[in-house]
C-alpha cells in the first residue's frame, strides 16, 4: 500500500521540495528499478538534472537505461556545455554502461567535430574520409540542410568525387525533403561514376524515389538492380504498402516466396503498416496471422502497427491479445528504449479509445507519469473522448495538459474543438481559438482551421464559422462542405448554395458528400425547387449518381413540404433497395404531418430490417398519440416494453456563466426551481396574452387538457428557458441544446417568448438550430 502511495505521489510532484521529500521516502522504504526511473523523471522535470545522475549511477548498467544517460548528455549540449556533456559521457563509460546509437551524435556534436573540420580544410588536408564523416555527423544529428550543403561543396568547390560512403549518407536528404530534383543529379553521377550498382548505393536511391512518392522511378531502379539483398525488397514492399498500393505489395511478397528469399519482420511490418495507414483493419490482422505462422518475431513497429489495425478494424479482442503480448516481451523489458515504451503505450490508447473502451484507456493514460506522457499520449486520450462521445472529460484532459509542461500540437487542437462542437460549447471552443492563433496554428493547419468552422457552427455561431473560413489563406473540399453544413444546420440554405457556387468557381469537383450537404441545406430551407433541381441533374452536369443517402435526403426534402405522396413514388422508383435512413426520413415527415397510413408504412419497412430502435417506435407513438389513437399508443409502448427497448429520455441544458445546467421533464431538483417554475408561469401567463394557445396533442398522455397543459408546461427546454432568463445578462444570448427533437408546443411557446424576452433564444436539437428573435424562428416551419 504504502508502494502504492509513493507511485501516486511521485506522478503527482510538481515541487524540487517535495520531489526531495519523496526521494527519502522512498530511500526508507526501499527503492524498486521503476520507482528509480520515476525519481529520474520527477528530477528532470523538475530541473534538476544533478539529482537525476545522483540517482541514475545507483542504478544497474542496463541496455535500457542508457536512455537517461542519453537525456542527460543531450541536455548539456544543447545549453553549450560541451566539456560537461564529455565529462558525462566518460562518466557513464568507466562505470560499465554501454552507449547506444543514439548516444554517440550527442557526443561528438560535443567534441566540436565541424570546428575541427573546418581547421582541416584551412590547412589543406581534407580528404574524402573527412569529409564523408563531417556529412555523416550532420545528418546523424538531424541537421540535414547542413549536411546537403556540404556534399555540395565537396563536389564542386572541393572537386571530390563521391564514393560508396557519400552517396549513401546524402540520398536520404532528398527523400525526407522531397527535393525531387537533386536526387536525380545523385542518382546520375551515380550511373556515371560506376557507384550504381553498388547494392547500398541502389537501396537509397531506390528509397530516395519512394520517400519522393515516385514509385514508377522506384520500380525502374528496382528492375534494373541485379544485386538485390533482403533491404532491397523490404525497401520496395515498404514503399508499396505506404502509397497503399497492395496488390504490388502481395505480387512482390509472392516473388520474394519463389525466390526463396525469406520476409524478416521488417517485411511483415511494412506490409502490417501499410494496410493498418489505409484503413484496412482486417487485411493487417490477416497479414500478422501470417507471420506468426512463419515463425517471424514481430517487433515494436509491428506491434504498433498491428495495435493501429485493431483500433481500424474495431477489433477489441485482438487488441487486448497484442496488449498482453506487449505486456510480456515489449513494456519496460532490458533493451528496449523508453521511447519505444511511449509509442507502445500511446498506440494502446489510442486502440482502446476508438474499440470503444475508453476507460481502458484511460486506465493505460492514469499509469504514465507526466514526464512519460507525450503530446501524442495526450491527444490519444483527448480524441478518444471527443470521438466516443465523452466530451466533457475529452475537454477535462486538454485542461489538464495545459497546465501541465506539454505543448499541444494541431491534432490535439483538432481533438478538443470537436470535444467543444458535440458539446455546444462556444465559451471554451473561443479560448481554444485564441489558443491557436496566438501559437499560429489556424494560418499554418488547415484541418485547424476546418475543425473551427466546425465547432463555431454546431455551437450556433454560423457567421463566426463564416470569418474563419474567408480568413483561410488555403482550403480544400473539406472547407468548403463544413461551412455549407453550418448553413444548413442553420436554416440559411441560401448561404449554402451561394458557397457552393463559389465551391465550383475555386475549382473544386463536387463528390456524393458535396450533393448531400446541398440537398440537406436545400430540405432544412424549404427549397424544394432547388433540391429537385440539383437532384436530378448532378449525374449530367458533374458525373454523381444518386445513391441511398441522397434519395435519403430528398425524401426528407419532400417529405418536410408536406408532399408526402411524392416521397413514396420516389422511394419505389428508387433502383436500389431503400435502406432504414430513408424510411426513417418518411416516418418523420409522417410524424410532423400527421399521416398515420404512411407512418405506419414506413414501420413496417423498418421493422422488417430489424430496425428496433427507440426512434422509429417513439415516431410511430407520437403519430398515433397526434391522431388521437390511444389505443395504437398503448400497443406501440406495449411492444416496447416486450421487446426490452427503453425510450430515451428527453432533456436539455443550457449554458450559463459556470457551465451547463440540465433539465428533464418535471424537474425539480435543482436549488433554484422554485424561482425556475415561477419565471416560466409568469413567461406562460404573459405569452397566453398575446395569443399563445398550448398544443395540447404535445402532450402524447391521454388525459384531460388541464393536465396535458401542466405537462407541456414542465417540458425540460422551457426549464431551461426560463432558468436561462433568470440567470442571463440583459440581452445576452440564450443557448440550449437538447438531445431529442423540439417539441412543437415547446417551439411554439418559444416563438412568442422571444417577443418579450431581450435574448436571442438558440435551440440546438439533433436535426438543426432554431434561432428565436422577435416572435419569428430562423427554421421558418421547416423543421
Amino acid at each position: 500500500m504504502a508502494k502504492q502511495i509513493a507511485y501516486r505521489l511521485l506522478k503527482e510532484c510538481t515541487s524540487l521540495r517535495n520531489a526531495k521529500l519523496l526521494h527519502q521516502q522512498t530511500l526508507i522504504r526501499g527503492t524498486s528499478k521503476q520507482m528509480a526511473i520515476d525519481i529520474i523523471s520527477m528530477y528532470l522535470s523538475c530541473e534538476c538534472p544533478s539529482y537525476a545522475l545522483t540517482v541514475l549511477e545507483h542504478l544497474q548498467p542496463s541496455p535500457s537505461l542508457v536512455y537517461w544517460w542519453n537525456v542527460l548528455i543531450k541536455k548539456d549540449v544543447h545549453i553549450g556545455l560541451f566539456n560537461d556533456s564529455l565529462s558525462l559521457f566518460s562518466r557513464m563509460t568507466g562505470m560499465g554502461w554501454t552507449a547506444d546509437h543514439y548516444t554517440y551524435p550527442f557526443v561528438l556534436k560535443a567534441c566540436d567535430a565541424r570546428k575541427m573540420f573546418d581547421e582541416m580544410c584551412q590547412r589543406g588536408v581534407t580528404d574524402k574520409v573527412s569529409w564523408n564523416s563531417i556529412v555523416a555527423a550532420y545528418m546523424q544529428s538531424g541537421d540535414s540542410d547542413e549536411a546537403l550543403m556540404l556534399f555540395m561543396r565537396m563536389t564542386t568547390s572541393v572537386k571530390l568525387l563521391p564514393d560508396v560512403v557519400s552517396l549513401v549518407n546524402i540520398l536520404p536528404t532528398f527523400g525526407s525533403g522531397g527535393a525531387l530534383e537533386h536526387g536525380r543529379q545523385v542518382h546520375g553521377l551515380a550511373v556515371r561514376s560506376g557507384l550504381f550498382d553498388d547494392v547500398f548505393v541502389g537501396n537509397a536511391i531506390l528509397n530516395m524515389y519512394a520517400k519522393c512518392k515516385m514509385m514508377d522511378h522506384a520500380k525502374k531502379v528496382f528492375d534494373v538492380m541485379e544485386d538485390k539483398d533482403v533491404v532491397t525488397w523490404n525497401a520496395m514492399v515498404t514503399a508499396y504498402s505506404q502509397s497503399g498500393s497492395f496488390k504490388d505489395v502481395l505480387l512482390l511478397v509472392e516473388k520474394m516466396k519463389e525466390k526463396r528469399i525469406e520476409m524478416d519482420v521488417v517485411t511483415w511490418s511494412a506490409v502490417i503498416a501499410g494496410y493498418a495507414q489505409r484503413g484496412h483493419g482486417c487485411e493487417a490482422l490477416d497479414v500478422f496471422r501470417q507471420m506468426q505462422i512463419s515463425g517471424s518475431v514481430p517487433n515494436v513497429v509491428t506491434l504498433i502497427s498491428l495495435l493501429s489495425g485493431c483500433a481500424t478494424a474495431g477489433a477489441l479482442l485482438q487488441g487486448k491479445e497484442t496488449h498482453c503480448y506487449s505486456m510480456k516481451c515489449i513494456l519496460k523489458r532490458e533493451g528496449v528504449g523508453h521511447e519505444e515504451d511511449k509509442m507502445v503505450n500511446n498506440a494502446l490508447i489510442d486502440m482502446y479509445a476508438k474499440c470503444h473502451d475508453v476507460s481502458s484507456a484511460r486506465c493505460i493514460f492514469d499509469s504514465l507519469t507526466f514526464i512519460e506522457r507525450n503530446v501524442v499520449t495526450w491527444t490519444a486520450m483527448i480524441g478518444g473522448y471527443a470521438q466516443q462521445g465523452d466530451a466533457n472529460d475529452s475537454v477535462k484532459v486538454f485542461s489538464e495538459m495545459m497546465r501541465g509542461s506539454s505543448t499541444p500540437n494541431a491534432f490535439t487542437i483538432s481533438c478538443v474543438l470537436m470535444a467543444c462542437s458535440r458539446l455546444s460549447a462556444l465559451r471554451s471552443g473561443k479560448e481554444i481559438h485564441a489558443y491557436a492563433l496566438r501559437n499560429r496554428y489556424e494560418n499554418s493547419m488547415l484541418h485547424v482551421a476546418n475543425c473551427l468552422i466546425d465547432m463555431y457552427s454546431k455551437c450556433g455561431d454560423v457567421d463566426a464559422a463564416r470569418n474563419v473560413f474567408d480568413n483561410m489563406k488555403q482550403r480544400n473540399d473539406v472547407s468548403w462542405i463544413s461551412l455549407m453544413t453550418g448553413y444548413g444546420m442553420h436554416g440559411r440554405g441560401e448561404d449554402a448554395l451561394e458557397y457552393f457556387d463559389g465551391m465550383l468557381k475555386a475549382g473544386f469537383v463536387p463528390e456524393g458528400l458535396t450533393f448531400v450537404v446541398v440537398l440537406y441545406a436545400c430540405s432544412h430551407s424549404g427549397m424544394v425547387d432547388q433540391a429537385i433541381n440539383y437532384f436530378n441533374n448532378m449525374t449530367k452536369d458533374f458525373g454523381v449518381i444518386p445513391q441511398v443517402e441522397h434519395y435519403a435526403c430528398m425524401v426528407d426534402v419532400l417529405g418536410r413540404a408536406g408532399r408526402l405522396n411524392e416521397a413514396v413514388e420516389l422511394i419505389n422508383r428508387m433502383p436500389v433497395e431503400p435502406s432504414q435512413i430513408v424510411w426513417v426520413a418518411l416516418l418523420s415527415a409522417c410524424k410532423t404531418h400527421t399521416n398515420v397510413e404512411l407512418g405506419e408504412l414506413a414501420s413496417k419497412k423498418l421493422l422488417e430490417m430489424d430496425s428496433e430502435n427507440d426512434g422509429s417506435y417513439t415516431l410511430l407513438s407520437n403519430i398515433y398519440a397526434d391522431a388521437g389513437c390511444w389505443n395504437d399508443v398503448a400497443r406501440i409502448r406495449s411492444l416496447m416494453k416486450k421487446s426490452g427497448i427503453r425510450k430515451r429520455p428527453g432533456y436539455s441544458y443550457v449554458q450559463g456563466k459556470k457551465g451547463n445546467t440540465t433539465f428533464f421533464v418535471g424537474d425539480r431538483s435543482h436549488p433554484q426551481s422554485e424561482q425556475i417554475y415561477k419565471v416560466l408561469a409568469d413567461l406562460i401567463l404573459r405569452i397566453k396574452e398575446l395569443g399563445y394557445i398550448p398544443k395540447t396533442r404535445y402532450a402524447l398522455h391521454d388525459v384531460a387538457d388541464e393536465e396535458k397543459n401542466d405537462l407541456l408546461s414542465e417540458h425540460s427546454e422551457k426549464l431551461a428557458l426560463a432558468y436561462g432568463i433568470l440567470t442571463s445578462y440583459p440581452g445576452a444570448p440564450i443557448r440550449i441544446i437538447k438531445n431529442l427533437r423540439i417539441c412543437g408546443d415547446c417551439h411554439s411557446a418559444i416563438t412568442f417568448i422571444s417577443k418579450i424576452v431581450d435574448h436571442e433564444i438558440i435551440v440546438r436539437d439533433p436535426s438543426r438550430f432554431h434561432h428565436f428573435k422577435k416572435g419569428s424562428c430562423s427554421c421558418k416551419g421547416y423543421w
